[in-house]
């Protein structure tokens, strides 16, 4: 997500403090918030999918999603 993304989220977000939200920058808010969540919920499962576990005994455990 590039920095006017970024920028205009916090943009939105100080206006929603001072004022009510057009029905359009509402809708603009929360489709950028989603993306920003799914950016990272990415990074997140990409960092655990190579993080491992090292045990006292120095073997090494891949990190499992649980169900």
């Amino acid at each position: 997500m590039d920095q006017k993304k970024i920028d205009r989220i916090n943009e939105l977000a100080r206006a929603s403090k001072m004022r009510e939200l057009t029905a359009k920058e509402k809708a603009e808010q929360t489709e950028l918030r989603n993306e920003y969540r799914r950016l990272v919920v990415g990074n997140l499962s990409g960092q655990l999918s190579n993080t491992v576990i090292v045990r006292p005994d120095g073997s090494r455990t891949p990190v499992v999603r649980k169900k």
